[in-house]
């Protein structure tokens, strides 16, 4: 990064050699030295709206002092990049458009995006930082949040960001989510009854929904669709002749097709408020990619026990495709 030529606003921050390597560690060598009221976390590959920092700014000027943080909307922009990446971008459409903006508004807990995630310096330093040891430390920290008894606010801005195209890279990146996610819940299920105390009974089951419940779900996901898909579509379905004796099979019915629309719903709501009516026809196929997301919490389970702390990087860079033409596709070697 030393070799980058950048402005003189910049200062670029060297992190002694030792362990964890990871990401939230990096953050925490920097955090003393953050001079401003405010503070922002972006990746190096991410293109955020140019007016981004002024929004955040004015919309902490309005807010109440416990909206310590604010995220804001990541999309993905090389979507035509494959199939795997296509998915990952109707997949973060139904997260940042749909379902963390509801969040916000009902001011319950989320895990944060770890870039675009603007937050109050004050605050941060007085929560000690990053969880140097977790590596999907946005997670812990939106937690840690709550647990303090401070919000997380919506910033309706966006941050073009590339996602893996291709599955080894997308998987590498899943597996480490996931990792993150059981962490967090062992860091804050040491002491359940604290916990749910600090948060309140409503907030403490959107936690426990959102990181252990969303591990979880991916563990059993392919093993449940595959026997209800067997019940449903491969069996007669038998129907008595009273109501009462075909109950237990309508509400298995209903959860079913329930649950197969709470998976895909924010999806389709997500690429309909983006405006991504050609990525429509592809949510129906969410159903298959979270099958691969079950493959990564497995692997995840695995790799923390065995590895908990290491670092699964992210390569960037491999982008073909842009829909907004901000970022820089690699061009094909000639």
């Amino acid at each position: 990064m030393a070799e980058v030529p950048l402005p003189a606003r910049f200062e670029v921050i060297a992190v002694p050699d030792g362990r964890p390597r990871t990401k939230p560690r990096a953050l925490n060598v920097a955090l003393p030295l953050a001079r401003g009221e405010l503070l922002v976390v972006y990746d190096a590959e991410d293109v955020p709206d140019p007016g981004q920092l002024r929004l955040a700014a004015e919309i902490f000027a309005r807010a109440p002092a416990r909206t310590a943080c604010l995220q804001g909307r990541l999309v993905i922009d090389n979507a035509e990049d494959s199939w795997i990446a296509r998915c990952f971008a109707i997949e973060y459409a139904g997260l940042f458009d749909v379902l963390n903006p509801a969040l916000a508004q009902w001011r319950l807990p989320m895990p944060l995006g770890g870039t675009s995630m603007h937050v109050r310096t004050e605050v941060l330093r007085k929560l000690h930082g990053w969880d140097a040891r977790n590596v999907t430390e946005d997670a812990d920290l939106g937690m840690r949040l709550a647990c303090a008894g401070y919000e997380v606010g919506d910033l309706p801005s966006a941050t073009i960001e590339e996602a893996p195209n291709n599955l080894p890279a997308w998987l590498h990146q899943r597996v480490r989510w996931m990792k993150g996610f059981l962490q967090t819940t062992v860091t804050y299920g040491r002491r359940p009854a604290e916990t749910c105390r600090q948060l309140g009974r409503l907030d403490a089951l959107c936690a426990v929904t959102l990181l252990p419940g969303a591990v979880a779900s991916a563990l059993v996901y392919p093993i449940f669709l595959v026997w209800a898909g067997a019940d449903f579509l491969l069996q007669e379905i038998p129907a008595a002749p009273e109501p009462w004796p075909n109950l237990p099979l309508a509400v298995a019915i209903t959860l079913f097709l329930a649950g197969s629309a709470a998976l895909v719903l924010p999806a389709a709501l997500g690429c309909i408020r983006r405006g991504w009516w050609d990525l429509l026809w592809f949510v129906p196929g969410m159903l298959l990619y979270f099958a691969l997301v079950s493959v990564a919490a497995w692997l995840a389970v695995i790799e923390f026990v065995r590895a908990p702390s290491r670092w699964n990087k992210t390569e960037h860079g491999l982008s073909r495709t842009s829909r907004s033409g901000l970022l820089r596709p690699r061009r094909p070697a000639a």
